[in-house]
């Protein structure tokens, strides 16, 4: 398990190095399985850097509005648009691993998805499936 602190703010938070270590720790041929065990995070494979990671939270802000509507009411204003979030960016991505290093795209990036302010520690859950 790993730990990624998003600051308490809307956050896109790279992992792509701790999940590239986990997997060479592995070794071999399989699948890297990611997973967030919150119900207001996600998991993105999406390229990071080049302003794709503020457009995706701009995407967000435009499909989950942060105002008053969600009956889910507790915490800070719009908190349950964070728990509509992951069924649009699901809490789990599954990665190839090939010889010990994830078989992403050039510009794929592993990343966590946090719309909630309330909470700023997420924990993120790593494992491997080595091939046959």
């Amino acid at each position: 398990m790993i730990n990624v602190a998003t600051g308490g703010k809307e956050a896109v938070c790279d992992i792509t190095a701790e999940c590239e270590k986990f997997a060479g720790s592995a070794g071999g041929d399989g699948l890297l399985h990611v997973f967030v065990p919150h119900a207001t995070a996600g998991v993105a494979l999406i390229e990071l850097g080049a302003g794709s990671d503020e457009d995706l939270i701009a995407a967000m802000e435009d499909l989950l509005p942060v105002d008053d509507r969600w009956r889910h009411a507790h915490g800070s204003r719009g908190h349950g648009r964070s728990h509509v979030m992951p069924a649009l960016v699901p809490p789990y991505a599954t990665i190839p691993v090939i010889d010990g290093r994830m078989a992403l795209g050039t510009w794929q990036s592993v990343s966590i998805v946090d719309l909630n302010v309330d909470n700023a520690d997420r924990q993120v859950r790593l494992s491997f499936l080595a091939g046959a």
